[in-house]
């Protein structure tokens, strides 16, 4: 029987919450599968950071190594500045680990309200976004600090082979995933260097695909096009920032945040990958047992896609639908559903199909 060493990194304020009700639905799908997947929890974030003044221990990389991958709920804290949480843990796992695809999924599931006029249209837009370097490189300073002159300088940093591989990541899954089309997200009529480079190397990669529709897109049209005819976006190549941006408005038009999966990707698999909800730690709904599960449920069944286990995968995603079909909802969504009860309506769904 196969068996997987799952890092469980619950974090803060509802990342516990909802890890556990993905722990429960991976438990039952693996059970109706015949796998096991053993988790090992790593209590890092903001109590380590009170407790130690760092995020994560000095060796927290060197232990992540020998799992298989990190199954990871949320981190932030308001007592903790949102630089401490990206740069004490997210950032140093996403480079380290060559993390370097961003996956966000987003799909229109039956049952589920989307604020758009338009409500017969199926949305289903995996979003793929540049995950270690372009805005949140890190690189830059400030000087003559707290003066009038004071200067704070922030660059984007786009290397030929950072994008060369994202690019590529997204039309790889397009033709995978049999899509037709990959846009492309810019802002080079502004941006003279680092985006008039992607639009390069996005044309030379595209015509390796001649198969896909390509267009290309400035970020602000995409922002407005995402709300007005999302249905005709399927797959979209983004930079680091544009991509955290625009994933937030597609999670939207399909829902909300707490139904939105996302995997960090080493698609060379010489590192683990990393698999969390898009939300945040949520702590002004923190211990009320009312977050919405579903978004860190699917993240583990990209997490067991991703391992080889595509039944249990498959298995979930189909439960998830089925349940959320059938009318049960967390408040988010417009039900009263406890975290909990979500949680035991997809794994019970699992262990009937």
């Amino acid at each position: 029987m196969k068996s997987y060493r799952i890092a469980a990194l619950p974090g803060d304020g509802i990342g516990r919450e909802v890890v556990a009700e993905g722990m429960r639905v991976v438990a039952a799908a693996a059970r109706r599968c015949g796998f096991l997947c053993a988790f090992e929890e790593v209590p890092w974030g903001s109590q380590h950071y009170f407790d130690h003044g760092r995020m994560m221990p000095d060796d927290a990389l060197t232990r992540l190594h020998g799992f298989d991958a990190i199954y990871l709920g949320a981190v932030g804290h308001p007592r903790v500045p949102d630089n401490v949480t990206l740069n004490g843990l997210l950032l140093p796992i996403r480079r380290t680990f060559e993390q370097y695809a961003n996956v966000r999924p987003t799909v229109l599931f039956p049952g589920v309200a989307t604020p758009l006029a338009e409500t017969r249209k199926a949305i289903d837009i995996v979003l793929v976004r540049e995950n270690t370097e372009g805005e949140y490189a890190q690189v830059g300073g400030n000087v003559h600090g707290g003066t009038e002159t004071e200067v704070a300088v922030q660059t984007a940093v786009f290397t030929r082979r950072g994008t060369e591989r994202i690019i590529r990541f997204a039309f790889e899954l397009a033709r995978t995933q049999k899509r037709r089309s990959v846009t492309s997200i810019t802002k080079s009529n502004a941006q003279g260097h680092s985006m008039t480079f992607w639009d390069r190397i996005y044309r030379e990669v595209a015509a390796e695909f001649p198969e896909i529709e390509t267009s290309s897109i400035l970020v602000d049209a995409a922002a407005m096009e995402l709300i007005r005819r999302p249905w005709s976006f399927e797959v979209i190549v983004a930079s680091n920032l544009f991509g955290d941006i625009l994933s937030e408005i597609t999670a939207t038009v399909t829902g909300g945040l707490g139904l939105a999966p996302s995997a960090n990707l080493d698609p060379t698999r010489r590192h683990p990958s990393m698999f969390e909800p898009v939300h945040g730690s949520a702590p002004d709904i923190a211990g009320r047992g009312v977050a919405n599960p579903v978004g860190a449920i699917l993240s583990a069944a990209m997490m067991l896609s991703w391992l080889g286990e595509s039944a249990a995968s498959e298995a979930i995603q189909a439960a998830v639908r089925q349940v959320l079909a059938g009318g049960l909802r967390t408040r988010d969504i417009g039900g009263e559903a406890s975290t909990a009860e979500m949680g035991e309506a997809v794994a019970r769904a699992v262990e009937a199909r």
